[in-house]
């Protein structure tokens, strides 16, 4: 099998600044990790490659300084490394996003499955996932907690999603995408033969001119959506707790809000 593992560099805080001109992450100054969701895409890439052969390819779209996160997919065991970098791809949303690695995922070909982190803690849209599923015509299973089976020679694959009321399990072919969440498994972590086998690694950078892209689809001429103003919320003061019997707190409560007009 041949499978693609999508990751992203993050800030490593929760503290994240925006540019007031570009409306664009703040990242200097700032150390950056792998993002945490990808870390247990990448570690199911693995599982898999070791339970029915293959290789896994690991791609991830940024600056130069993003063959850091890739380093660390090729020190855990990950065959193949990509970084895909360009001015042109800078300010992308997550239509752009979606649509410039969907490119290098056609120029790996020949893949049977796609594996990306449910969603990115800078960003948390969980939309890239899905949007490069769409790019490529195949079928995206999200929220997944666990492969139950792949059969390669029938190309299907067997998963369980997490759902908010429960589980699921669903079945679609192959290739497909999935996204994963925490529960799904426990990532590894490097030997020291892979870092020092990392830290000598030559990691190959695509540029737009490397792939089958419409270069006016790219970076922040190519998003259909644009940031207009981002703001942080006012802090709201304490709110008040209301103690007594429940007929009581009831009555105090609806009289309350009756005064605030927020009911009539």
């Amino acid at each position: 099998m041949k499978i693609v593992v999508c990751i992203k560099q993050v800030p490593d805080t929760t503290e994240v600044k925006i540019d007031p001109e570009t409306k664009t992450l703040v990242r200097e100054g700032v150390e950056s990790i792998t993002n945490p969701f990808d870390e247990f895409a990448i570690e199911e890439g693995l599982l898999t490659k070791e339970k029915y052969g293959g290789e896994v390819h690991v791609i991830t779209m940024g600056p130069p300084q993003a063959k850091e996160v890739l380093k660390n997919a090729y020190a855990v065991g990950s065959d193949y490394v990509y970084l895909i970098s360009d001015r042109a791809f800078a300010g992308a949303d997550t239509w752009a996003t979606a649509y410039t690695l969907s490119a290098a995922i056609k120029k790996i070909g020949d893949f049977d499955l796609v594996i990306c982190g449910k969603q990115a803690i800078d960003g948390d849209t969980a939309q890239v996932g899905p949007g490069i599923a769409t790019q490529l015509n195949i079928p995206q299973l999200t929220y997944v907690d666990k492969v139950v089976e792949i059969d390669p020679d029938n190309k299907k694959i067997k998963v369980e999603r997490l759902l908010e009321d429960g589980k699921e399990v669903v079945e679609a072919s192959l290739p497909a995408l999935i996204t994963v969440v925490k529960d799904i498994n426990e990532p590894r972590l490097p030997s020291l033969f892979g870092i020092k086998k990392a830290a000598k690694l030559d990691i190959p950078t695509w540029t737009a001119d490397d792939l089958p892209v419409d270069k006016d689809k790219l970076g922040l001429k190519g998003s259909p959506t644009e940031v207009i103003n981002v703001f942080s919320p006012e802090v709201r003061g304490g709110g008040e707790i209301l103690e007594g019997e429940i007929p009581e707190v009831v009555s105090t409560l609806v009289e309350k809000l009756m005064d605030m007009k927020i009911i009539q």
